[in-house]
């Protein structure tokens, strides 16, 4: 307390003005009197925040739940996980960073197991109905079963339903049983609206909805869905090329995984990384992930986690065919490149668009810029036809690559078309 009055202070002193906040001042605060605009921003530089961050009409919710943007597991966690992954999504707090420490923490406090799943909850003014759980869960399924093209369309028709599941959450009544299915709602869609924002590269509004889809997955004990979201914060780190903080998360998350189809995407992702470090030294590690993750594919029936039933032969050989580019295997990686894309089905347009620029990438290595740009302006047209904007930037930072290659077939009009 003392420091955070001091603090105050020096916010105001730096402007060349008084501040006559004391203990007293601060009590009245936390109990419910507003703090004035000014006093507000004294407050928000006080806790190590920019100015920026402050809305004053909207106080208290403009202040940070935490210090790292981690939110702790506990037995009530899953409910400030979601707002604090919401109020992210709003573009309140978007100049915040999760540090890869901070993941890591999080992924090792998930792995140890020591904490209770879903306490009891407590009691809500506002009765909760079979009837209206159902139809969040049947639209929320329609919604992600739409054709790739049409889910484009879809991302504020997801957030509105994660913002009535949180409200449910945290102010409805109703049994054990639909609590449950609510909390396992509100992972899926956290996952889902998750891979949207990825995909448009907010990384940070993704990172929270992910973390909040794993404080819910963690609060039913769904360990292969909790080892599902330490897998796409994984694979996030990895994009953004904190390899070491990737392959951290994935050993963790493997430690609790059960489906051979979750080992499977889990081992693939490690592979990919460790690969990525190009590090001689993790050869056979790299190796050995490979060779799980096809071990487990063989393994994997039809009853799978619904977050990864669709892992399937094509998976396994573009990552492979990727993970031996990084090896320097280039040969063998264009045909497992090239065999994966031909498995694909068509259902997966999105997954065709970044595999087409992988196959782009294993050409333009062998110094065949023609199949290369084919390759990449399919993918080009496809990303943009529905709308990933993650696939349009893989070719974006292909283009310096056929800059050599200007007078090739098919290069002036992928250059052309990307412009």
């Amino acid at each position: 307390m003392d420091e955070f009055v001091a603090g105050i202070h020096a916010a105001a002193g730096r402007r060349g003005l008084h501040s006559g906040t004391d203990e007293a001042r601060v009590r009245k605060w936390q109990r419910g009197v507003k703090p004035n605009a000014e006093s507000q921003i004294y407050i928000a530089e006080a806790l190590g925040w920019p100015e920026s961050i402050v809305r004053a009409d909207d106080w208290p919710n403009w202040l940070p739940l935490t210090a790292n943007g981690v939110i702790p597991f506990g037995p009530h966690s899953s409910v400030p996980a979601l707002r604090e992954a919401l109020l992210t999504a709003m573009e309140r707090r978007n100049f915040l960073t999760i540090s890869g420490t901070a993941l890591s923490a999080l992924a090792a406090d998930w792995a140890g197991g020591s904490h209770d799943t879903l306490a009891r909850a407590r009691d809500g003014k506002q009765q909760v109905s079979e009837d209206l759980v159902a139809f969040l869960e049947s639209s929320t399924r329609y919604l992600a079963a739409l054709p790739t093209e049409q889910r484009q369309h879809t991302p504020a028709l997801l957030d509105a339903q994660l913002a009535t599941v949180t409200e449910l959450l945290e102010h409805g009544r109703c049994t054990a049983g639909l609590r449950l299915r609510l909390h396992t709602l509100a992972a899926s869609l956290a996952q889902t609206t998750g891979w949207h924002r990825f995909d448009l590269g907010h990384h940070t509004d993704a990172s929270q909805l992910w973390i909040a889809g794993l404080h819910n997955a963690h609060a039913v004990g769904d360990r292969d869905m909790g080892a599902g979201f330490l897998g796409d914060l994984a694979y996030q780190a990895a994009w953004r090329g904190q390899h070491t903080t990737a392959a951290d998360i994935l050993e963790h998350a493997l430690t609790r995984a059960e489906s051979p189809a979750a080992r499977c995407l889990l081992q693939l992702r490690l592979a990919r990384t460790l690969a990525a470090r190009h590090d001689p030294a993790e050869r056979r590690a790299v190796l050995r992930a490979l060779a799980a993750a096809e071990q487990h594919l063989n393994d994997a029936g039809t009853d799978r986690p619904s977050w990864c039933a669709w892992v399937s032969e094509a998976d396994v050989a573009v990552d492979s065919g990727q993970t031996l580019l990084d090896l320097g295997d280039t040969r063998r990686a264009h045909q497992l490149i090239t065999e994966g894309e031909h498995l694909l089905p068509a259902s997966r347009d999105k997954t065709k668009g970044v595999f087409l620029t992988y196959q782009a990438t294993s050409y333009l290595d062998q110094e065949e810029p023609e199949p290369a740009a084919a390759a990449a302006t399919e993918a080009l047209l496809l990303a943009r036809r529905i709308g990933a904007p993650r696939c349009i930037k893989l070719v974006e930072n292909l283009l310096p690559r056929f800059q050599p290659y200007t007078r090739t077939q098919g290069v002036p009009e992928l250059l052309a078309a990307a412009a």
